[in-house]
């Protein structure tokens, strides 16, 4: 609870230096709403949607905003009873020097949740990350079991089509399991005029207190995954598309096969007064119940005036 308390104390004086640095900004008197949508499900019947909709009192981009969100969630978790849940945040983002930060903190009623993140844009790219939320489970909705996950990410560019990055972070539960997380992803561009990468993401977490309550927790997790990625720009529009196959185990099952299949696509950011980001995602990864094939789709509009 400390660090999003740090967090919290965090946005609240920012306000006041955003709107110092904005005061000269021509698009610093816009405001914004904006409505977006989440649903997943997996192989265990668990589904997950929440509906969402924010209110900026200040919005000059994507990167540089101040409002409110209320969110409202819907979890039926192993197919059982569905769980309703209103949640309401803070949300924030601005820069400053060099670093660029963005918050969403708030409420669900019973503790607090939300996320932030900052990083900066260096040559060696450095991004510090916290995130609190509930574990979507029969127990975790239920008995109120929540995670808070702390870490950092830096990149180590080789040359300009080859870059590595490294991920350290520590995800503590609501109980006495504490999360130990790593992963390296190796990107190599192989077509820079059709956006065309070639990845290897691999990643191993360690529990302290395996199997502790009803979510995936086994000893230790690895996986490794090649990923085919292309990405490209028309009119200001970005689209991604990624998909790989690659192998996975824990600490009670054999090697396995491991899918990834993503997509994405994005409006541009300069000059419009609207702002839309769609993108869907599989996976076979083990869940918070151990179920595989787990989907997600999400689908964000945002409009300034």
């Amino acid at each position: 609870m400390k660090p999003l308390f740090v967090v919290a104390l965090w946005l609240a004086a920012s306000p006041v230096a955003a709107q110092e640095t904005d005061a000269n900004d021509a698009g610093s008197g816009k405001r914004a709403a904006g409505i977006d949508f989440f649903a997943s499900t997996d192989a265990d019947q668990t589904d997950v949607f929440r509906a969402g909709v924010n209110f900026d009192v200040e919005h000059q981009d994507q990167r540089n905003y101040l409002g409110l969100r209320y969110e409202k969630a819907w979890y039926r978790p192993l197919g059982q009873a569905t769980v309703d849940k209103d949640r309401l945040f803070v949300r924030a983002a601005d820069s400053s020097g060099p670093w660029n930060w963005s918050a969403q903190v708030g409420t669900d009623g019973d503790t607090v949740i939300g996320a932030a993140t900052i990083h900066d844009d260096a040559r060696f790219r450095k991004e510090f990350f916290i995130e609190r939320d509930i574990v979507e489970t029969p127990r975790g909705v239920s008995d109120g079991i929540y995670y808070t996950f702390v870490g950092g990410a830096i990149d180590l560019p080789a040359d300009d089509r080859n870059n590595f990055t490294l991920v350290a972070g520590a995800q503590e539960f609501t109980g006495k399991n504490v999360r130990l997380h790593a992963r390296a992803n190796y990107v190599h561009v192989v077509k820079p005029e059709l956006g065309l990468s070639a990845q290897l993401r691999a990643r191993y977490f360690h529990s302290t207190r395996p199997r502790e309550f009803d979510y995936y927790s086994p000893r230790w997790y690895v996986q490794i995954l090649p990923v085919a990625q292309m990405r490209r720009y028309s009119g200001g529009w970005r689209y991604m598309i990624a998909g790989g196959v690659g192998a996975q185990r824990d600490a009670v099952s054999d090697w396995r096969a491991s899918y990834y299949a993503g997509a994405e696509v994005t409006s541009p950011e300069v000059g419009r007064d609207w702002y839309l980001k769609a993108s869907a995602l599989y996976n076979n990864i083990p869940q918070n119940s151990g179920a595989y094939d787990y989907g997600q789709f999400s689908i964000a509009l945002t409009r300034a005036f």
